[in-house]
Parts: structure tokens; sequence; C-alpha cells
């Protein structure tokens, strides 16, 4: 399995383990200094593309409960879903989530399934759909079949974090293909995110899968109907239907005996047809309930699965990347303020990837370019002389470091 961008630390918990890695106590203390400046500066910047994020998603916001000044044209909606689009795929690439590719996703949907549910989704009815994934582990899980006879493990993969980005079609076409969009507006956009999904239970997540029988379940329900319903021919109708065959071979000239139908059979027929008609309906109600217990399972798990929705989703996404910001950022200078001759960007990559596996083992892919070009921009990080063409960085001190943050802090507005 390929290693995650992702740090699966707390910003605290990584502020407290680079702490550890300086000198003396008054380093310390100034270094949490720097961290606050440092985080600080970084919420800041992300403020703005959470106004965007806010500002293009209200048009179609479906879960808005504020008031329009001006009703928005068509031109200035689709504008609005392409900004939101961009932005809301910049912060998840900031908060290190990996695109789940449609090769992925059809393989998914091929894979022997956790949840005992058949699935069946209207691709047709989306504009466009992308998924996004954080956190990838292999799991085992023992399932059962056959009333608990057969017991077999199952392993899988599983995604900590699913991101959900869809963008249906517009009316027309639900128009043209005579389709009612059930809990959603045509030409909207959703956006989810949920925990612990299993890489082959992805097609849940669609906002439009339907509940369908599995083979075995339609073969469970009509076994029984077959059976109980012969036995409903046999003791309720058997009389009254060899009686009938005589009559229409009577009417038919295959009999020449006649046949005598008194009251009492029409009545015994009529009782017969009823028990018969009884039984349809405790059948077909036994079908409806079972795909009604189908959908209360799906609705079930998605209820612990789901974390976040619309609006709600790039809160949290824009905190997430946040924090992955800072713990890159962080982990980049403690490493360069610990070398004395400055170090590349490779050497500084691989030190920071031993040091998890080595001391927490945990196994990443630390993203140095982001870290690095986040220092270099917020001048926290100088280059000097190449290295067999490799550009070297080191840190400022941390006191010099402070007071370049502190000025920025001062100075983000001049109106005055």
């Amino acid at each position: 399995m390929q290693s995650a961008r992702f740090i699966p630390f707390r910003k605290q918990d990584i502020v407290d383990m680079c702490s550890q890695e300086l000198n003396n106590n008054t380093q310390q203390t100034s270094f949490k200094q720097f961290c606050d400046l440092l985080a600080s500066l970084i919420h800041y910047d992300y403020h703005a593309t959470l106004e965007s994020l806010k500002n293009n998603y209200a048009p179609f916001d479906p879960n808005s409960d504020t008031r329009s000044l001006a009703p928005v044209s068509a031109d200035q909606k689709a504008q609005c879903q392409r900004e939101f689009a961009k932005d809301f795929a910049k912060v998840l690439n900031a908060a290190n989530f990996e695109v789940i590719t449609n090769e992925d996703l059809q393989d998914a949907l091929n894979e022997e399934s956790l949840f005992k549910v058949r699935l069946e989704v209207e691709f047709d009815d989306f504009e466009e759909v992308v998924f996004y994934r954080r956190g990838e582990s292999q799991l085992t899980e023992t399932i059962t079949s056959f009333w608990g006879l057969r017991k077999k493990p199952l392993h899988f993969t599983n995604y900590d974090r699913v991101a959900v980005f869809i963008r249906f079609k517009d009316s027309a076409y639900f128009k043209a293909k005579n389709k009612t969009p059930m809990g959603f507006e045509p030409s909207s956009t959703i956006v989810k995110l949920f925990q612990n999904v299993p890489k082959a239970d992805l097609e849940m997540l669609f906002p439009n899968s339907e509940v369908r029988m599995r083979p075995i379940d339609k073969a469970i329900i009509g076994s029984s109907a077959l059976v109980g319903g012969a036995v409903v021919l046999i003791t309720k109708l058997g009389a009254s239907i060899v009686l009938l065959l005589a009559l229409f071979a009577f009417w038919g000239g295959f009999r020449s005996e006649a046949v005598e139908m008194t009251q009492q059979h029409f009545i015994t027929f009529a009782i017969g047809m009823g028990v018969f008609g009884s039984f349809i309906f405790k059948e077909w109600s036994k079908f409806k309930n079972r795909k009604i217990k189908f959908m209360k399972a799906l609705s079930d798990n998605l209820y612990f699965k789901n974390l976040d929705n619309n609006a709600g989703v790039f809160h949290t996404l824009i905190d997430a990347a946040e924090e992955e910001d800072i713990k890159e950022a962080l982990l980049a200078y403690t490493f360069l303020l610990k070398s004395e001759s400055g170090l590349t960007a490779q050497t500084l990559d691989e030190q920071i990837e031993h040091w998890f596996k080595s001391k927490y083992q945990c196994d990443l892919d630390f993203e140095i370019s982001d870290a690095l070009e986040k220092l270099v921009r917020m001048r926290l990080v100088t280059c000097s002389n190449e290295i067999e063409g490799n550009e070297v960085y080191n840190a400022l001190s941390l006191d010099h470091a402070k007071a370049i943050l502190d000025e920025r802090w001062d100075n983000l507005f001049q109106y005055n």
C-alpha cells in the first residue's frame, strides 16, 4: 500500500513532538510562541478561501436559511459552480485528500461488498462526480451466510475519510427522462463527508442509489411463495378446481356427462379465492417489508458514517487543510532549525519520514515541496549555495522568525 500524505497526528501533538526535538526549555518556550504566530497567520490566509467557498456555494445551497437580495441568473450560477469546484478541489488537496479515480470507483463497485444489500446507481443523472479519500487501511472482517452456519474472513480496503462532490444535470434532462428527482434539485451541487467507508461500499454514498433485491433474496421469497401457494391451492381450492376443470371439459366437448354446480360449490370456490387472494397479498407485503428492511439498514449504516453535509463540509475541510499546512510547515522548520549547515529538500524529506517511522512507527509521504514553499513565501527559511545542483535551505533563528511573523501580523490591515 502506497504511503499517504496525511499526517495522522493532531496539530497540538506535532507542536509537542517538535518541541521535544529542541535543546532547552527556553528554546521550547520560544518555539511555542512561534507556533502560535504561524498558526494564526495560516488561519487568516484560509479565511479568504472560506469566504469564497461560502459566497460561491450560496446560490445553490439546499440548506440555506437566508434571503437573497436579487435573483441569480443561470450564467451567474454556472460561474459560481465552476469557482466553487475549483476552490473545493484546492482545499481537499491542501487537506491531503486523494482523488478516487474513475477506474478505482468502478473496481470498488465490482468488489464483494460488506453491506449485504444490492444497490444500483443511475450515473447518467450526474453532470460531474468526484470522490476523494484520506487515510487508507487494510482490514479483515468475518462475514456470515446461510443463517450464520457459514463464516469466512473478508479482507477489504477501508477509507478513513471520503468526501463526495456531485453536480446533477439540469431539469431538462429529468423532464426528457420523465423522472421525478427524489431528494435533490436538478442542477444542484451537493458535497458530503463520510468516515470509515469500505472501498467496496462506495455506491451507498450516492444520493440516488436504489435498493434492489439480490438473487438470493428473490430466491428465498420466491420459493416461500411457491410452496405456500401450492399448499393453499391444494387444501383450499383443490375440490373447486377439479370441479371447474370438469365443467370446462364438458363445455369444450371433452366430457359427455353434465356437471352440476350447486350454490354450495360457488360459496366454497369464493371462499377459496378469498384465501388465495389473502395469501398473494401477504407474500407481496413480505416482499415490500423486506425491501423496507434493506432501506432501513442502508439508512442506519449511513447515519453512523456521515460526518457533514453541504456547507458544513467545507467548514470542516478548511480546518483540516489549515492543520495539514501548519503541521507541514512546523516539521520542516524544526528539522532545518536543528541543522547547522542547512539541508536540501530531498535530505529534509528523508529525515522527517525516517523520524516518523523510527520514533512513531508511522509511514507517510511527507509533502516537502508544500512545506518549503510556505516557509520561503513567509520568509522563514532562506536558500543558499547548491549541493550537487540542489538548493540548500536554512531556517532563520526563532527570534528572527518570530519578528518577521509578528510584523506581518501587525500589517495585515493598513487602512490608515
